[in-house]
């Protein structure tokens, strides 16, 4: 039998495909490689030793994800697949809403008409909008505050009321903080198109000398340096994640929300002094106004990830700087 995983191209689904393979799962990608890059696959395929079946397809036509369950024995699905840019998303909301929550639907319907019950879900620690209630724990209040978070956190709200319909439903809803790394053989990582939206590309792209410098926004914070403090996660760490709850959702039914991340918090300033040890390279910054909608602080409570899949992140924020920079070197 085989896992779906849609988005499995893309940055998490990479990583998560090459830590499935390895556990011995027959891996399906599906992507419509809107964001990512077919050449992926093979180097998914180069770790593992063996290459995944791929589909390029969009979860937005039903005809192609009918084909794709009737060709294949599908037990579980590993959805990452979806529009994540948050600054686009309120330029171009009804994209993300159309994107996001339809495929979801279609994938969500045709696993249902196929007998398949079994999803772990890509969330997002988005969810918890502008809480202050630090550490995020599960049971936080949830809200959002753009298109993207808010499709995240409808989808959690559709697949509880599936659940709610159909108890033989199994599914586990990851939301993960803030993801950095990249495999350690520097063969797949965070490939960015354009001008990176997330920190570590960004300082990345800074240390290559593709940017002149890294503008942090907010330096008055109520925090030990006065920039913002993040809950950075080595993506590494992150699949495991992914594939511990694989092996949830595969014995436990009902549904879940979990927290992936380390339980520490890390400032921007911090982070940029990782990277300097990782690169040898002096970053250059300059503290910029704080943006609207962003918090101090935020990091997450991981200790149910502990109870319920065994799993706690296993890597600092050295190694995962050190990995980025190997990836990015390898890849320039």
């Amino acid at each position: 039998m085989a896992v779906l995983v849609t988005g499995g191209a893309g940055y998490i689904g990479s990583h998560t495909c090459v830590e499935l393979m390895g556990a011995g799962h027959n891996v399906i990608i599906l992507d419509n490689f809107s964001n990512s890059k077919a050449e992926t696959a093979e180097r998914i395929g180069q770790i593992a030793g063996c290459a995944p079946t791929v589909y390029e397809a969009d979860l937005l036509n039903r005809s192609d994800l009918d084909k794709l369950f009737s060709m294949h024995d599908i037990s579980s699905v590993v959805h990452f697949a979806g529009f994540k840019a948050v600054g686009e998303s309120v330029e171009l909301p009804l994209i993300y809403y159309k994107n996001n929550i339809a495929g979801t639907l279609n994938l969500c319907e045709t696993m249902r008409e196929h007998g398949c019950r079994s999803l772990v879900f890509s969330s997002s620690a988005t969810v918890y909008g502008q809480s202050l209630d630090v550490p995020f724990h599960e049971d936080s209040p949830l809200s959002a505050t753009n298109p993207y978070g808010w499709t995240k956190l409808m989808i959690e709200q559709i697949l509880r009321d599936l659940h709610a319909s159909d108890p033989e439903w199994a599914i586990s809803i990851l939301r993960y903080f803030n993801p950095v790394g990249a495999h350690k053989s520097g063969v797949i990582g965070e490939d960015s198109h354009g001008i990176p939206n997330n920190l570590a590309p960004y300082i990345a792209q800074v240390a290559a000398g593709k940017l002149p410098c890294l503008n942090v926004f907010g330096g008055d914070y109520d925090t030990p340096d006065g920039t913002g403090v993040r809950d950075y996660l080595h993506v590494v760490d992150l699949a495991v994640g992914h594939l511990r709850a694989l092996e949830y959702v595969t014995r436990q039914k009902g549904v879940q929300a979990i927290n992936l991340g380390t339980g520490v918090g890390t400032s921007v300033l911090e982070m940029v002094a990782a990277f300097e040890r990782a690169s040898g390279v002096s970053i250059q910054y300059k503290i910029q106004p704080r943006r609207p909608g962003d918090i101090a602080t935020c990091y997450a409570d991981p200790s149910k990830a502990k109870e319920l899949l065994g799993w706690t992140a296993q890597r600092g924020i050295d190694e995962m700087c050190a990995d980025h920079w190997a990836f990015v070197k390898k890849n320039a």
